[in-house]
């Protein structure tokens, strides 16, 4: 289980490749989205297929990397119109979990 965040939590909305890892993800967050990944925020970043999840944070000196895999089903779109999208903490355990907050999505994961 994540800890839960003292900072904001922003969500890459584009395609991600989730092979990249700390310093890639770090790199994105710098290029893209025009902020600093040590800054204490979390960066979550989702694949093409919406299988794989990546959740880049900082603490105490260094980068953490949590990561999902879907077996079955997908994470939710999370509908936005911008590149980030901010979300709270019950959103990302929403997110973790499978579950739809925004009105009218269904939800395509399968248990």
């Amino acid at each position: 289980m994540l800890p839960l965040s003292n900072g904001r939590i922003w969500l890459y909305t584009s395609n991600t490749d989730i092979r990249k890892q700390y310093d890639g993800l770090a790199a994105l967050v710098q290029g893209k989205l025009g902020m600093q990944a040590h800054c204490g925020d979390w960066f979550v970043f989702i694949n093409k297929r919406r299988t794989q999840l990546k959740v880049l944070y900082y603490h105490q000196g260094g980068y953490c990397l949590w990561s999902k895999r879907l077996e079955k089903g997908i994470f939710a779109i999370v509908t936005g119109g911008k590149e980030k999208t901010a979300l709270n903490n019950a959103q990302l355990q929403c997110l973790i979990d499978g579950i739809y907050w925004q009105k009218d999505k269904h939800n395509r994961r399968l248990n």
